[in-house]
């Protein structure tokens, strides 16, 4: 079925995240933009177990993440974040991150899309589709340690003129998250990769459908069969009985209407 959309305008963008006013483009307010966005909008996969094509297309992100109030995941979130800051007057570039895992090492490039904000001759990296990750953006220099409220992340440089960041977990241990070159990409170049995380029988994304949002004082996180809510060091699980326990979930806890899902009882991802 065709879906009609409507050009990308930026207010209902705001509201969405809401903020009511245009910010000026500063550390202060991209830190705002920022965690105003991973606090609003889920991270999810759904289209993909509901074999919704996800293209590379503002347009269409547009109307599925800000008019019909869904979520997506880094190609898309990072994508609109991109329009937004470029349209509120920030100089930002998309860059290729290679995601870290510990059986598989680094991911191929193009794995992941990050951004890059340079306000007064400093970049940052700011990033709102990563799952669990900062708040608010992380200085580019190195070597450095940044507290964050999501945490603690270390900016190292790295082999290849790669730089990597890392994140202390719970037993503060510097893990990598990601490496990545400062270069500028284009969003068609991420096309590829959009393509195998869709369709690749090994992609985690094809694992069980998933949504997941940061709040205040932890994380919601709905996979597959399963309900996971952290508030600080407390985490309760709860145990999804079918697909309709799953779309009552998605829109009691995140506000979400599920599309139609097929085959979406099988192995869970990783990273949330």
């Amino acid at each position: 079925m065709e879906t009609t959309t409507q050009p990308i305008t930026f207010d209902p963008y705001l509201k969405r995240l809401g903020l009511r006013k245009r910010l000026k483009p500063n550390l202060s307010n991209l830190g705002r933009l920022q965690k105003a966005h991973v606090l609003q909008i889920p991270f999810e996969n759904l289209d993909i177990h509901a074999q919704i094509p996800i293209e590379l297309d503002i347009a269409r992100i547009f109307q599925k993440v800000i008019l019909n109030k869904r979520g997506g995941f880094c190609y898309e979130l990072n994508g609109l974040f991109y329009e937004l800051l470029t349209h509120l007057g920030y100089e930002v570039r998309r860059v290729s991150a290679r995601v870290y895992s510990v059986e598989k090492g680094y991911s191929p490039e193009f794995d992941h899309m990050a951004l890059i904000v340079t306000i007064e001759n400093q970049e940052y990296l700011s990033d709102v589709g990563f799952g669990e990750f900062s708040f608010g953006p992380i200085a580019l220099q190195w070597p450095s340690q940044q507290l964050d409220q999501r945490g603690v992340f270390h900016v190292d440089e790295h082999p290849d003129e790669y730089i990597c960041i890392s994140k202390d977990d719970d037993k503060a241990e510097k893990t990598p998250e990601y490496k990545f070159k400062p270069i500028a990409r284009a969003f068609g170049d991420f096309h590829g990769m959009c393509q195998y995380q869709q369709e690749d029988p090994n992609s985690h994304f094809r694992a069980k459908p998933l949504i997941s949002m940061a709040t205040a004082k932890g994380r919601i996180t709905l996979v597959g069969r399963e309900l996971k809510i952290r508030r600080g060091q407390q985490v309760v699980v709860r145990k999804i009985a079918d697909d309709n326990a799953f779309t009552k979930a998605a829109w009691k806890y995140f506000r979400l209407k599920v599309p139609p899902l097929i085959n979406s009882n099988v192995a869970s991802p990783t990273k949330f």
